[in-house]
Formats: structure tokens, C-alpha cells, sequence
């Protein structure tokens, strides 16, 4: 099982980094047979955890793709694609329903006893399940309900993990800091450019909350300041394929490059991971669909995006080390950049590395290590693939000057290691 332990998630004692995998639809639109392909895909790559929703879209009793959630062949087929991921070794994140049914009143203060009890019944043989409460929504306009949902659950099922899925650019931290049910929180970076902050669009909301446009490591430092602290991940940034804003089909899409940044940035700041997402994949469309921010790949299509298969270099690096001695250390930044300049530094037990988005050459004062040897390697996040870096003792301020890889990708990962009193 899963549990919390400090900073991260652990599962049967061994740091769990969760790398996750946005499958809104994936019960709902996919057949058993697709959803297999879909899961053993996502497992060759690296994701083990795979965010869903049992029920996303209802009128008239059925989904959107034709299924009906009140018929019980639907939660046989729920309970065995959560099999499937059971053998692949994979968690299933599951929302148990989208926030639209909270706002449109099919989930209520009067059923959610009912539904909890019925989910924990159902779900009961089932060991891989986290729970992720609610669904592109903001916890203090129905906290009452979530905070029942997540005390019903945690009391049917204690040792699972649940989490809030939270509207954008916004934290579940912000409402639910003290709920004893919820083991960790998750934010939603979102979907915007720095200057698209405020769009007049239906996802606007005027709050007094920080909004910090595509900084979105600076949620993981918001979360660092909440009491009880409890660990934190990115659950939903820009998905690869989707708009930027997501409501004017005349913007550009975000790219692979602008994934690996929100994943570098926020794990490298002390997130306990990070969840990819795919504008085709989410939403598991088809040519004949109602499309959605102006997706163009079909989901199959889509499977084989460069984003996606990046992500499993992420994975790799911090499963290299003993990630959960390291932190922050943004001060031995010299003369820190803001935006895209802003250069990452994770420093734990007998590592250092830094992630700059640019790849301009960056300092670091590295006093407190005066005296030591580092050897190490740049890293490309595209492929994985590693350049060796001479080993030199260190004098206080030290400058790296990252490769060049081409003018338009050039992040780069710098990997310190082996720090010695002498070679």
C-alpha cells in the first residue's frame, strides 16, 4: 500500500515517486480491449499512476459516450480495467465524479452517503485505487460535501490515499489543510500563459488567491508554507496538444518542451511528482467526436507524442537517487532570473541538480561544498541521453554553461555527484 511519510509517498517502504498519466474518459468512452492498450502503453513508459473519473459527463442516465453508470454491467467493466491495471502494476487515481455533477446537483448532500458506501462496496478487493475528490472544482464552495465525501471514505477504506483535484490555479491546501482525511494535496498550474491571467472566460474566477501564470513551481512553495504540511504534486498543468488559454483556437498549443518545464520546475521545487496530460488522450477522442480545445491527434495517435515519452526520463533521474533527502535550494541561484530564466536547484545526500529551461549558462555558490570534488553529467530531457562533465574541485562560485542542442529546445538537467574531500 501507499502511505506518507515527510515530504513523499511511499509504497511498502521505498520512495513512490508518482509520475501520473490524465485519463479523464478512459471509463467511460473506451472499450475493455482499448483500455488494456491504453494502460500497458502508459506502463511501458513509466507512469504508474493513471487519473480517471467514474463519472464525468451524465444526462438522461448515460454518459457521454453512450454508457450508463446506473446499470451494473457499466461497474463491471469499471472493476476490470482497474484489474488491468492491477496486473500491469499500475494505481488508478479515481475521481468518483467529475465537479460539473456537484454543480449541477446530481451529487448532493443527500446521496453522497449512499454513493460513498456503494464505491467503498464495490471497490473493496481492489489494493491499486487512490481517490481523487473533486474534479476541476473549488473546495469552499462546497466544502461541506467534500469534506463528508472524503470522512466517509477514508472511514470505509483507511488505507487508501485521497487527494482533491482543485480548479485552476488553485490548491487543495487552500480549503482542506486540516482535513484528517486528506493524505496529500494537489494543485492545478493550469492551462495559461503568463499573460493570459484573466481571459473573461467561463474558468475565471475573481479570488484574492496568487495566480502565477506558468511559474508553477511557486505552488509547491505555497504548499511548503501551509500547516500540517503535507506533500504536494502538479495534478493537472498544460497538457502537450492542448491551447494556450484553451478558448481561442487562434492561439498555439503547448508543446513537449513546455510539459518537461512544468514537470522539472515543480519537481525539482520538492513536489512528490507530477501528472502528465494529453489534449487527445484526456478526453480519448475519436474523428466523429464532439472535440474539445481545439485537439487535432486521435487518442491512438496521440500515445506516441514526444511529451508522454519524455516523462519517463524525469522518472528514471529522481528514482536514481534517494530523492527524498533532497530539497529546494533556489539561494545558491547566483543573480536569479525570473520566467523561463529561472534556473531549478534540488540538492540532497551526495547530489546536486539544477534544470534550466533555456540552457543559458548559469552560477552557482557552492561555498558550503569549498574543498570537495563533483564529477557528474548533463542530461538531455528529450531522450535521456547523458554528456560526462570533467571532474573539478570546488572554489565557492562555480559557472555551467549548458550545451547546445538547438536554439528553439535547449533545457538541459545538470547532475552533480560524488562530492569528495579529495579523488
Amino acid at each position: 500500500m501507499l502511505k506518507i511519510k515527510g515530504n513523499y509517498i511511499y509504497e511498502n517502504e521505498q520512495p513512490f515517486f508518482w509520475l501520473g498519466d490524465t485519463a479523464w474518459l478512459l471509463f467511460e468512452k473506451l472499450t475493455l480491449e482499448e483500455a488494456y492498450q491504453y494502460l500497458e502503453n502508459r506502463k511501458k513508459l513509466g507512469f504508474n499512476v493513471i487519473q480517471c473519473v467514474l463519472v464525468h459527463t451524465y444526462k438522461d442516465g448515460y454518459s457521454c459516450a453512450g454508457k450508463s453508470p446506473l446499470k451494473p454491467e457499466y461497474w463491471e467493466e469499471v472493476k476490470q480495467v482497474v484489474s488491468y491495471a492491477k496486473e500491469l502494476g499500475l494505481w488508478m487515481g479515481i475521481l468518483p465524479a467529475w465537479g460539473a455533477m456537484v454543480k449541477q446537483d446530481i451529487l448532493n448532500e443527500q446521496n453522497i452517503q449512499s454513493y460513498a458506501s456503494f464505491l467503498i462496496k464495490t471497490f473493496k478487493e481492489f489494493d491499486n485505487i487512490i481517490w481523487i475528490l473533486g474534479g476541476d472544482i473549488r473546495g469552499d464552495e462546497y466544502y461541506g460535501l467534500y469534506d463528508t465525501f472524503g470522512k466517509l471514505l477514508k472511514l470505509g477504506n483507511p488505507e487508501r490515499l485521497i487527494t482533491f483535484h482543485p480548479f485552476g490555479r488553485t490548491g487543495s491546501y487552500q480549503w482542506f489543510k486540516d482535513c484528517s482525511w486528506l493524505d496529500f494535496h494537489m494543485f492545478q498550474s493550469g492551462h495559461r500563459r503568463y499573460d493570459q491571467v484573466q481571459m473573461n472566460a467561463w474558468d475565471d474566477k475573481v479570488s484574492k488567491e496568487d495566480v502565477f501564470g506558468e511559474d508553477n513551481y511557486k505552488y509547491v512553495i505555497k504548499n511548503k508554507r501551509v500547516k500540517p504540511f503535507k506533500p504536494c504534486l502538479d495534478g493537472e498543468p498544460s497538457y502537450e496538444g492542448i491551447l494556450q488559454g484553451l478558448h481561442d483556437n487562434t492561439q498555439p498549443y503547448w508543446q513537449a518542451k513546455d510539459v518537461r518545464r512544468y514537470a522539472y520546475w515543480s519537481v525539482l521545487e520538492g513536489a512528490c511528482g507530477f501528472t502528465y496530460g494529453n489534449n487527445a488522450i484526456m478526453q480519448f477522442y475519436r474523428k466523429g467526436d464532439s472535440a474539445s480545445y481545439g485537439v487535432r491527434e486521435e487518442w491512438k495517435e496521440a500515445l506516441h507524442m514526444s511529451g508522454s515519452q519524455q516523462m519517463q526520463y524525469l522518472k528514471q533521474l529522481m528514482e536514481s537517487f534517494d530523492f527524498t533527502t533532497g530539497a529546494a535550494r533556489p539561494d545558491l541561484v547566483m543573480d536569479p532570473k525570473a520566467k523561463y530564466e529561472h534556473i531549478s536547484v534540488f540538492v540532497g545526500n551526495s547530489f546536486i541538480l539544477c534544470y534550466s529551461y533555456l540552457g543559458k549558462a548559469f552560477s552557482l555558490n557552492l561555498q558550503e561544498f569549498n574543498g570537495k570534488y563533483l564529477c557528474g553529467y548533463w542530461m538531455n530531457p528529450e531522450n535521456g541521453a547523458t554528456t560526462t562533465i570533467e571532474s573539478f574541485r570546488i572554489e565557492s562560485q562555480v559557472e555551467f554553461h549548458p550545451l547546445m542542442r538547438k536554439e528553439e529546445e535547449n533545457d538541459w538537467i545538470l547532475v552533480l555527484t560524488s562530492m569528495k574531500e579529495d579523488m
